[in-house]
């Protein structure tokens, strides 16, 4: 029964997803939400001014359908299986599902302020940051009240290691990180929907294999919604996820990553959003460093294979390929810890 509440919940968030593009989708066009194409990406990419944005919408909806249909569905079929909702499960699934919502709601806030207040920056940066540290925080706080939170991680070539306090510190480092550079990867049309949605499958078997239920249910749901949203952002987007999208798929990324209590996996599984954030990172240290001189053409690296030929979809599918190695690593840890 299990594999048919996976499917569910896959299936419904796909279905929702791309169904509520229908309607949600033209509304934005109506309320002239149209994403501002800003003077220093290419040039081609001014014919995409003033497409919709805030599509990332359109999987709020399906997500928590797909969620919840195969939560019933497995409640409902195989009672005891999941513990009821007071369960470490169900409450940890309950936890993804809000700071991922919560994450989304950041974003929201940085596109209306980009669409509605026409200022191009958005939220301003000490903004966000101080808001994704209130949801990290209380994110780990709610997990250790749970008691689902430990300080014990996995690592290669060192076996299991008690960080301590120290994991606390690179807990909110790599969150905080991890959320930023998913959104740093929605850069070009389906980029961010095609990577998330290989990593979410990932994580779908990940948390199969380990016997986590609510984690596979919310990854498939997840997944989905990607797939689903796709209809509307592959080349030629219709719409754009927004930051409304990126941040809500970068809290369900990195909650699921706690939620199967293997958060070292997402340097796994998320490595293709490391790659995008540490080409900024490089390309912004070495221009100050060097006054002026650049390592990429521009960045996120996306950008630097774009403006040497690359078509969109090219990009999509080698940078998919990429994040499937290191789901493939990912999966061979897990196995072999």
């Amino acid at each position: 029964m299990e594999k048919y509440a996976l499917m569910a919940s896959a299936f419904g968030a796909l279905a929702v997803t791309a169904a509520s593009g229908l309607f949600i989708i033209p509304a934005l066009r109506r309320l002239h939400f149209g994403q501002t194409i800003k003077e220093i990406g290419p040039t081609w990419h001014k014919g995409k001014n003033g497409t919709p944005t805030m599509g990332g919408l359109t999987f709020y909806l399906g997500v928590l359908f797909g969620a919840v249909l195969g939560y019933v569905m497995l409640a409902v079929s195989v009672p005891g299986l999941l513990g009821g909702l007071m369960s470490d499960s169900s409450i940890s699934m309950l936890l993804a599902m809000l700071t991922s919502y919560l994450f989304g709601l950041v974003g929201f806030a940085d596109d209306y302020i980009k669409v509605v207040k026409k200022r191009n920056l958005g939220l301003k940066a000490r903004y966000k940051i101080i808001a994704q540290t209130l949801i990290t925080g209380g994110y780990l706080s709610a997990l250790q009240l749970n008691g689902t939170l430990s300080t014990v991680v996995a690592l290669p070539l060192f076996g299991r290691v008690d960080l301590g306090w120290a994991f606390y510190v690179l807990s909110f480092l790599l969150i905080i990180g991890m959320v930023n550079a998913v959104n740093l990867t929605d850069g070009i049309d389906g980029l961010a929907s095609c990577v998330t949605f290989v990593v979410m499958m990932g994580f779908l078997f990940i948390a199969s294999l380990l016997g986590n239920t609510t984690m596979a249910l919310f990854s498939a749901a997840v997944a989905g919604g990607c797939a689903g949203f796709l209809a509307w952002n592959f080349y030629p987007a219709k719409t754009f996820m927004g930051d409304t999208g990126s941040m809500f798929l970068g809290g369900a990324v990195v909650t699921v990553g706690y939620g199967l209590g293997r958060p070292e996996l997402l340097l796994f599984l998320g490595v293709l959003y490391l790659i995008e954030a540490f080409s900024v990172m490089l390309q912004v240290g070495y221009f100050k460093l060097t006054h002026g001189k650049r390592i990429f053409k521009m960045s996120p690296i996306h950008h630097h294979f774009e403006m040497c030929g690359w078509s969109e979809v090219k990009i999509d599918c080698v940078f998919s390929f990429v994040a499937l190695a290191g789901v493939v690593l990912g999966g061979v840890f897990v196995y072999l810890t």
